[in-house]
């Protein structure tokens, strides 16, 4: 590995889509752009996934828009990069139970269409027809999404992370920052290298990173647990996401088996309560589920921020940019996200 260099314009801290993603947009912008990854790139949630790409955000029209504007940078994403992405669309649905959910659907879809988002309301018969394993019985309506792609999240952050590299930035594995002074000179274990800008895309740890700078980001991180079923005696049809607007169940095809999360265990809740909840959420609304197996897939926190949104933006004080608290929707936002760290640094 090459000796940090002394300095540099930028230094982004987190190799995961984030940080790819805002390496590039700076390196291509002619902006001196380093970045440290503490481990290897896209080591972290960017590759633990579900490995889903949507812009239909419930209740939330300007992550919609971000996504819109993200997908888009995707589907033009090889031409910049030398990197095409296998995007293969599933599409999204969301299983409304209450009639106050409809109700709540309707009064939004004005601002959802306005932000680009793609997306409508469809009967139970209809979401069954797209989701067989879904009992139209137990569901009302849903809304329903077809832009939504099932994405490998190494191949976005190799993309990004071969496209910085081509415009000059250097990248940094295992190479984790241990202090931050008071003049953006950060400290790893390889060396020191002082910062005329700090790029915080650190993920679920972007509030330590803040904090070695004395600065406060208000972050919550939010462990979540993936899990697989049972391989069934006949293959399933795929489907696409499909999830529960009251639980937060969502399921996905995954190879020959079904991809599942609803959260991890409350406070206070066993793990065994905890399986039993989804097992029980799985026999009401996807009948042919009942039963299965439920293995473990892997599990881990994902970076939450206020109302469930992301915080990118500037310090006023000090030159500290910060991207963080995707709640798992990182993805769905990398492209977006790198253009206005991009767009705030280069405005300072």
């Amino acid at each position: 590995m090459s000796a940090l260099p002394a300095r540099a314009d930028a230094v982004v801290i987190g190799g995961g889509v984030i940080g790819t993603s805002a390496a590039y947009h700076l390196a291509e912008a002619g902006v001196d752009t380093v970045l440290l990854e503490r481990g290897s790139l896209g080591g972290g949630a960017s590759a633990h996934t579900a490995g889903m790409i949507r812009t239909y955000f419930p209740g939330d029209p300007g992550t919609g828009r971000m996504a819109v504007r993200s997908l888009n940078a995707y589907h033009d994403l090889a031409r910049h990069t030398a990197a095409p992405l296998a995007l293969k669309r599933l599409g999204l649905m969301v299983l409304f139970t209450d009639e106050q959910q409809i109700a709540a659907f309707e009064a939004g879809l004005e601002a959802q269409q306005a932000a680009g988002v793609q997306v409508g309301l469809i009967s139970a018969r209809e979401a069954w027809g797209l989701n067989p394993l879904i009992d139209e019985r137990a569901v009302l309506a849903a809304a329903w999404s077809p832009e939504a792609y099932h994405v490998d999240g190494l191949d976005i952050v190799r993309g990004y992370a071969a496209g910085a590299r081509r415009h000059g930035a250097r990248l940094f594995t295992h190479t984790p920052v241990t202090h931050i002074d008071d003049d953006n000179t950060l400290h790893t274990p390889q060396g020191s290298i002082k910062a005329e800008s700090i790029v915080c895309t650190a993920g679920p740890w972007s509030g330590e990173v803040a904090s070695m700078a004395s600065l406060d980001l208000p972050m919550a991180p939010r462990g979540i647990e993936m899990l697989f079923t049972d391989v069934p005696q006949s293959p399933h049809r795929e489907m696409p996401m499909t999830m529960h607007a009251t639980s937060g169940l969502r399921i996905r095809s995954w190879k020959d088996r079904i991809l599942l999360a609803m959260g991890v265990p409350k406070a206070g809740e066993s793990r065994e309560a905890w399986l039993g909840r989804i097992a029980g959420q799985l026999g009401t609304l996807f009948p042919a589920l009942e039963g299965t197996g439920l293995h473990h897939a892997w599990a881990g926190d994902f970076d939450a921020g206020p109302d469930n949104r992301a915080l990118i933006g500037e310090h006023p004080t000090r030159r500290f940019l910060y991207a963080a608290g995707f709640t798992g929707a990182g993805l769905c936002q990398a492209p977006a996200a790198g253009e206005q760290l991009r767009d705030l640094l280069i405005a300072k």
